[in-house]
């Protein structure tokens, strides 16, 4: 009977064995699907980029109080000093240390971007070299030893080498990011709406991190909140390993070679959006270290308050994403003047913060700032995968690392510049010049018009063979230039076989100098 029981007790886990086998092939077999791995993908991109910005503004809260504790036990020594040199005024002493303070954390705050802004072109090349893969499990690594290293951090030094090693993590793995989403997601309405996504998690870090931190922070003290962080941010590595296997043994010999950097900068037309993508982004990284400061002196604003200051605008920033995909979807053509309205929105509710008595009055401007980005960010990054696509070749790392340059352009500024400007004009002048500046530039979107008709097709391919005179037309006159011995190609510069002449004429004008071998 033992013996019976034995071999029941071993069937039984031979049984189970080979049904766990059986859901692991059949998950595998799932993960395999290209539809459920594009999903897969897409996940892991947007917690990556979850992650990255919520420990960007995790620290708001954190920082500033465990700097001014670090400083106040120098400045209890410093006063010490005073006592036993007369000659030193005590006040002078707590203004410099006041001073000196204002300082560290403004340039412990614009380190991470500063560092971003100079490795991007080296992660950009990088990029297109090697896949989306390998740079994306290498920007989660770093930024993970990162987060440690903030968790356990205990002077300015070892912060201020944290909050750089951020910046570089931040450059493989948000560029990596996007030009993966945008590599998968070929349609135009598919891609709009992965990126919108994409956009969406980076709002709800960026706006969610300041309470969440110092919620933590209050009641259980400075590690807590990074040591969080990092284990998301450990499991979102490990999710990556297991789904891309991105240091498995692949041939890339067929990989196309991306057009470089710098060619990239130089396109009118791409030059045009990522001026965009900063000017739009700079009232919100110019408001972020000052309007606490203006809110505490114009409207006595106390400390949840100001803790809340961009809460709200979340939800503002989430509709204008929808929005803004769903009229990308219907009317591909005018992703152009999506953008322009976005930065009206942006020029005028900057103008009107200054105007704001109580803290209820100025959530309408703030919320109106987060949904004219929402608007711009979510019509203009898709746009530059297309103008790769039209212009140069399908390889997105180093034009998603030129959209990495505009944002962090913004925000290295930001914390550096921003005080400076208050300090020496006035608040309300720091608005009103933000406002105007977007106001502005709108009208050079303009100059998008003509490429943005060319969305409906697609690929210029579609173009060439769709029924109509116009298809036909350019065919045969591709044929007859063949039949001479030469091509359009022959007319551009290498790798730019398809480029559209810049701001001029209609779109339909240009189509006959499509050669398009490398889509063929």
């Amino acid at each position: 009977m033992a013996s019976d029981e034995s071999t029941g007790l071993a069937k039984s886990a031979a049984d189970k064995l080979s049904e766990m086998g059986e859901r692991t092939k059949q998950l595998s077999t799932a993960m395999q699907d290209p539809q459920r791995q594009r999903q897969i993908i897409l996940v892991i991109v947007c917690v990556a980029l979850l992650l990255d910005n919520m420990l960007y503004m995790v620290i708001v809260p954190i920082i500033p109080d465990y700097l001014a504790d670090l400083e106040s036990e120098q400045t209890a020594q410093a006063h010490e000093v005073v006592l036993l040199n007369s000659s030193v005024n005590s006040t002078d002493v707590g203004k410099s240390s006041r001073d000196n303070l204002d300082i560290q954390i403004g340039v412990l705050f614009a380190s991470k971007a500063i560092l971003q802004l100079l490795v991007n072109p080296l992660t950009g090349t990088f990029i297109d070299r090697v896949g989306y893969d390998i740079p994306l499990m290498i920007g989660l690594f770093i930024m993970f030893i990162s987060t440690c290293i903030f968790a356990f951090a205990e002077n300015y030094a070892t912060l201020f080498v944290a909050r750089s090693l951020q910046g570089l993590g931040s450059a493989f793995a948000d560029t990596s990011g996007i030009a993966m989403i945008a590599d998968k997601y070929t349609e135009e309405a598919e891609r709009s709406r992965a990126l919108g996504i994409a956009l969406a998690f980076i709002s709800f870090g960026s706006l969610v991190a300041p309470p969440f931190g110092g919620i933590l922070y209050e009641f259980a003290g400075k590690r807590v909140p990074f040591l969080v962080l990092a284990c998301i941010c450990f499991a979102d590595g490990m999710l990556c390993f297991t789904v891309l296997k991105p240091f498995s043994d692949r041939a890339r010999e067929n990989m196309p070679v991306g057009t470089p950097i710098y060619r990239l900068m130089i396109d009118p037309y791409i030059a045009v959006v990522a001026g965009a993508l900063t000017t739009c982004n700079i009232p919100l990284a110019f408001l972020e270290p000052t309007i606490a400061n203006w809110m505490e002196t114009t409207m006595n604003a106390s400390e949840w308050e100001i803790g809340l200051t961009w809460l709200p605008s979340f939800f503002p920033h989430v509709l204008g994403v929808y929005i803004t995909v769903k009229l990308a979807a219907q009317y591909p053509h005018l992703q152009w003047f999506y953008g322009a309205v976005g930065m009206i929105i942006i020029g005028a509710s900057s103008c009107t913060v200054p105007a704001c008595k109580t803290f209820g009055q100025l959530i309408a401007p703030l919320c109106g700032i987060c949904f004219g980005i929402a608007l711009v960010d979510t019509a203009l990054l898709p746009t530059l995968a297309f103008l790769v696509d039209v212009r140069h070749v399908s390889v997105y790392g180093s034009v998603y690392a030129i959209a990495d340059i505009s944002y962090c352009v913004a925000y290295a500024l930001g914390p550096v510049v921003a005080g400076q400007i208050v300090h020496d004009l006035g608040f309300v002048q720091l608005n009103l010049g933000m406002g105007l500046a977007n106001v502005l530039y709108a009208p050079a979107l303009l100059l998008l018009r003509n490429v943005c008709q060319l969305k409906p097709s697609h690929s210029e391919r579609d173009i060439l063979l769709e029924d109509g005179h116009k298809g036909l037309y350019d065919t045969i006159k591709m044929e007859e230039r063949k039949s001479k011995g030469f091509s359009a190609a022959d007319h551009c510069m290498p790798g730019e076989e398809n480029a559209v002449e810049p701001f001029g004429g209609q779109a339909e004008s240009h189509l006959e100098d499509y050669a398009g071998p490398e889509y063929n």
